[in-house]
């Protein structure tokens, strides 16, 4: 049997996990599994994949035909696409509602294995000792604290237990969330400093054009002098 320790540091993280991920993408992981191990399920998705495959394909022909040319061919593909497509219309209800009494089930068990369990082992290990205090170290208010509420004076309780963990955990959560963000932010200053290049320092030329202006006058109005 594990450990009792184990075990509310287990229910902890999944309620960490549960609340980082979120139930939803969690429910749609467990559904995308169970559709692929081979059952009756996976086989009825597997039928609907290949009827609206059929159906995409009798679509496809109906636009190419004319009705006004073709009616005969035009009709019949009519039919079997209306025909189709009722079909297809019931596969997708039945998988609907499979999906409903799944996604129910999950949430059932979910709560039961992380909210059910986070309040039934409290109450039910409220007196048992999760370990000792070394005797003397701490004074007596901090061991009735830690003890709180039934657990004997001296001991962790459940409840201290499950509040070191669950802060343990938030803080955890935390710094990893902080160095995936530091290391984004990162990569994407990279690239920056990377295409920065060096931009032209643009050449006054007026003043060349002036210098050379004043020149070609000194040298006309030399000429006329002379």
């Amino acid at each position: 049997m594990p450990s009792l320790l184990l075990v509310v540091f287990a229910v902890e993280l999944a309620i960490q996990v549960v609340n980082s991920l979120g139930a939803s993408t969690i429910a749609d992981f467990l559904w995308r599994i169970y559709n692929i191990v081979p059952s009756k399920r996976s086989a009825a998705f597997a039928e609907q994949r290949k009827l609206q495959a059929e159906y995409l394909e009798l679509r496809r022909e109906l636009h190419a035909t004319s009705s006004q040319d073709e009616f005969a061919k035009w009709a019949r593909l009519r039919r079997q696409h209306d025909k189709k497509l009722e079909e297809l219309e019931k596969k997708k209800t039945s998988l609907a509602s499979g999906r409903r009494s799944f996604d129910t089930a999950v949430t059932v068990l979910r709560f039961a294995l992380t909210r059910g369990l986070q309040f039934l082992l409290p109450f039910w290990y409220a007196r048992e000792p999760m370990f000792w205090l070394p005797y003397g170290w701490f004074p007596g208010y901090a061991e009735w604290l830690v003890s709180f509420p039934r657990a004997p004076r001296g001991s962790v309780s459940i409840t201290s237990w499950q509040l070191a963990c669950t802060g343990v955990l938030v803080l955890l959560k935390d710094t990893i969330l902080a160095l995936v963000a530091l290391v984004q932010e990162s990569k994407a200053k990279a690239p920056t400093k990377e295409k920065k290049e060096k931009v032209p320092v643009p050449v006054d030329t007026s003043s060349k054009e002036e210098t050379a202006t004043s020149e070609r006058k000194t040298t006309t109005a030399g000429k006329d002098e002379l």
